[in-house]
């Protein structure tokens, strides 16, 4: 886990090095691929860090791959094994700004913002547009939000006999609870 922080730290050091830093190493990130009249095809991840200069919105996360967790294991290891390859692609990571942020602006009540940036999966870079909800919580910033992530755009291959049982498109939420 430490080697997780070094690495968002080592990335964002040039425009982190005198700025006020948020950050946490427990953040929820959820995705869902399931089709109706099918099994669910939900996983969760409750360890990836993420880190926001408060100063300019900059903000950054990173998850590791075979740490998300499915309700069968047999999901799980088809999962890491065939679909997202985390032997050979171990580590998601995001690197984005928070379009418009201005930490003045924060309050307990929940103020809507889009998160523009780059999202690595399976080895792939993609631009990414994500929702988001920030607020202040006991002097700690929480970021909820989401957006959909194709399959295809990331390389994923679905085998055709289970494709008609995995959606293309993937819902992915997450939710940062970020102090100093």
């Amino acid at each position: 886990m430490k080697a997780l922080v070094f690495f968002i730290n080592l990335i964002l050091i040039s425009n982190f090095a005198f700025a006020q830093k948020y950050s946490t190493k427990t953040g929820k990130i959820t995705f869902e691929a399931s089709v109706p009249l099918f099994e669910d095809v939900y996983a969760e991840n409750n360890s990836s860090t993420a880190i926001l200069n408060a100063d300019t919105g900059d903000i950054a996360s990173l998850a590791m791959v075979n740490g998300f967790n499915f309700k069968a294991g047999l999901m799980q290891e088809h999962f890491n094994e065939n679909y997202a390859e985390s032997a050979k692609y171990p580590k998601t990571s995001f690197k984005g700004k928070i379009l418009n942020f201005d930490k003045n602006d924060l309050s307990a009540k929940p103020k809507a913002y889009i998160i523009s940036g780059t999202l690595n999966f399976h080895g792939v870079d993609q631009s990414i547009q994500s929702s988001a909800n920030l607020y202040l919580k006991d002097d700690r910033i929480v970021i909820q939000g989401k957006f959909v992530a194709k399959t295809a755009d990331f390389n994923v291959k679905i085998p055709k006999m289970v494709a008609a049982k995995v959606a293309e498109n993937v819902n992915v939420n997450y939710n940062f609870l970020l102090q100093k």
